[in-house]
């Protein structure tokens, strides 16, 4: 069945994408802990500012306290944005070098018409919508903007359904192929799983 087999494509996709966010979610986790741990710049900036603090203790261990944990934010952020820059990556090269990620690989489906530019466009698409708008509402959500964490929590889970619904669809093209102008049809298979758009441009 076409639709199950892009279903499975994409879950195998996906699953790159969740063992990249585990991969970097551990590496983060020990950056922060070495902060605790090894912190020679930190603690020396900390006794400065509580030699010249002349006596106010507190004030000098909420500043070292605040960066701490501006560090601890960068660190996440730094994460999310290499996700979203990896997982960008990764469409772009395998659309432009394959016609098709490891997914549609596994199952027989490829992209068509040949890519060349617009796999840029069809990379950035699957990108925003399966990642990236997500990883800034989790970025807003660490900054502490949780009302507008969760509007753009929402925003992600529309574009999400924007680019997958239309699959269902007999013409079976999601958002990222109708920005691309591509679709995507069966190799070494006689039903195609959709009809590349022809365009005269």
């Amino acid at each position: 069945m076409p639709k199950l087999r892009r279903a499975v494509a994409w879950f195998v996709d996906f699953a790159l994408v969740v063992a990249l966010a585990s991969a970097l979610a551990v590496l983060t986790f020990h950056r922060i802990s070495a902060l605790v741990t090894d912190v020679p710049e930190l603690a020396t900036r900390g006794g400065l500012d509580l030699l010249t603090s002349r006596g106010d203790m507190l004030e000098a261990s909420q500043d070292l306290g605040l960066s701490l944990w501006n560090r601890s934010v960068l660190y996440v952020e730094q994460a999310f944005g290499l996700l979203v820059l990896t997982v960008f990556l990764y469409q772009w090269a395998c659309l432009a070098l394959a016609g098709r990620t490891v997914g549609k690989a596994l199952v027989g489906l490829k992209v068509s018409p040949r890519l060349g530019r617009r796999a840029v466009r069809r990379a950035a698409v699957t990108t925003a919508a399966d990642v990236a708008v997500y990883a800034v509402a989790c970025v807003l959500l660490v900054e502490g903007q949780v009302v507008l964490s969760v509007l753009v929590w929402a925003v992600a889970v529309v574009l999400f359904l924007l680019n997958a619904l239309p699959v269902l669809s007999p013409g079976r093209r999601s958002l990222a192929d109708r920005m691309a102008g591509t679709a995507v049809s069966g190799v070494g298979f006689s039903t195609p799983v959709a009809t590349p758009l022809v365009r005269t441009s």
